[in-house]
């Protein structure tokens, strides 16, 4: 997966995620969405067959950065990919 980070500042930081759809993004803003130092999550597939945009906003007076959000999102959403397929091999 590549990424190209549009915009980034100390609060905020809006991405584009190349060939990712629906699937990884819904799930990848419902799982950022769970930090309670996170404000916005959302993302826009503009054209049917664009790469689409994540956009993350922290809360006012945050300690967090958005970068380290949305890792956090994915080692999650990675973790639990690994439990399924460990109860899925016994």
């Amino acid at each position: 997966m590549k990424l190209k980070i549009i915009e980034l500042e100390k609060s905020k930081i809006r991405l584009s995620l190349e060939g990712e759809g629906h699937t990884f993004m819904n799930a990848l803003t419902e799982e950022i969405l769970t930090d309670p130092e996170v404000d916005v999550a959302k993302y826009v597939i503009e054209f049917q067959f664009s790469d689409p945009e994540l956009f993350v906003t922290m809360k006012k007076g945050s300690q967090k950065d958005p970068v380290t959000v949305i890792r956090e999102a994915c080692d999650r959403i990675s973790g639990r990919c690994d439990d399924l397929l460990g109860c899925l091999k016994n």
